[in-house]
């Protein structure tokens, strides 16, 4: 599991390994952080969910079962996105792309107290493409300087990345964030000057310099910057695990603490940080995983 459209560090091969990996690519001023925004409710229709995709960089749909109240849900000791009514509660699992074929597991906790009990699932095998790029070499092999602060954005992400805000999100279908052909970039194994490099973790949008960035669904920004790999990048919270970013930004017309409303321009696309060209780099992160933006994509 990867973040932005660039990573140095090599893969991990554990859970947390992969997502300190993933959150090494930004770097954000230490703040405190805005809950969603109040109005969104905790019980969308199963029609505006995402697709289940049970492959590693999916989201697997595991249902559990009815009750009055919403049980908690896990995996590891990662909270979930638990989303449905009384007649039937879901969980909603970000599969990360370092993982492996075959048998996973939630645990869920009755809201009534009691111990925990295990749902299983499949991860089923998927094949992503390679893609080789050619960037300056000091954007590969990185200096002492650009490692210390490739370092200082890796240790702040882990922190931002792990918010679970209530309300939960009222939807979960997002419209694109920008015009443009949207590329099948997501899962690619990236190939930097002929080093390997973990999966891009993101959709990349082809767009212009200056073309409106709009939020896909409401939310809170709950951090901007302009960072080593990604340039200037935006980031909101859309309640329940569920976050979003936008990289290589010309301009960002938010700020943190910001609400903002489905369809209001957060930002201008750009060409800032370490990118071949313009474009809108877009990632997804659910339960701290970064997941194909295409299975939120609703036209």
């Amino acid at each position: 599991m990867l973040f932005p459209d660039f990573n140095v560090s090599p893969s991990l091969p554990n859970r947390r390994g992969a997502l300190i990996c993933a959150l090494s690519l930004l770097t954000l001023p230490s703040t405190s952080v805005t809950a969603a925004p109040a109005a969104r409710t905790s019980r969308p229709s199963p029609a505006m969910w995402p697709r289940a995709s049970q492959v590693p960089g999916g989201v697997a749909r595991l249902s559990l079962g009815s009750g009055k109240t919403r049980p908690a849900a896990h995996d590891g000791d990662v909270p979930l996105l638990v989303i449905g009514s009384s007649t039937e509660w879901t969980a909603l699992v970000g599969i990360p792309l370092s993982a492996q074929p075959g048998e996973a597991h939630i645990s869920v906790l009755p809201p009534e107290g009691g111990p925990s009990r295990e749902i299983g699932y499949t991860i089923a095998p998927k094949q992503y493409s390679v893609q080789r790029l050619k960037v300056a070499p000091g954007t590969v092999d990185l200096s002492p300087e650009d490692q210390a602060r490739y370092n200082r954005e890796r240790t702040h992400l882990e922190s931002v990345t792990s918010i679970f805000s209530e309300p939960l999100p009222q939807q979960l279908h997002m419209r694109v964030p920008a015009p443009g052909r949207r590329s099948g970039s997501f899962g690619l194994r990236r190939v930097f000057n002929g080093q390997s490099r973990n999966p891009h973790s993101g959709m990349d949008i082809a767009a212009g310099t200056g073309v409106p960035v709009l939020a896909p669904l409401p939310g809170t920004v709950i951090d901007t910057g302009d960072y080593f790999f990604n340039g200037n990048t935006v980031w909101l919270d859309h309640g329940g695990g569920l976050l979003t970013m936008y990289c290589h930004l010309s301009r960002i017309d938010v700020q943190r603490g910001d609400m903002v409303k489905t369809g209001e321009r957060i930002a201008l696309v750009g060409a800032t940080g370490r990118v071949t060209g313009p474009h809108l780099h877009w990632s997804v992160m659910l339960n701290r995983v970064m997941v194909d933006p295409a299975l939120f994509i609703t036209a």
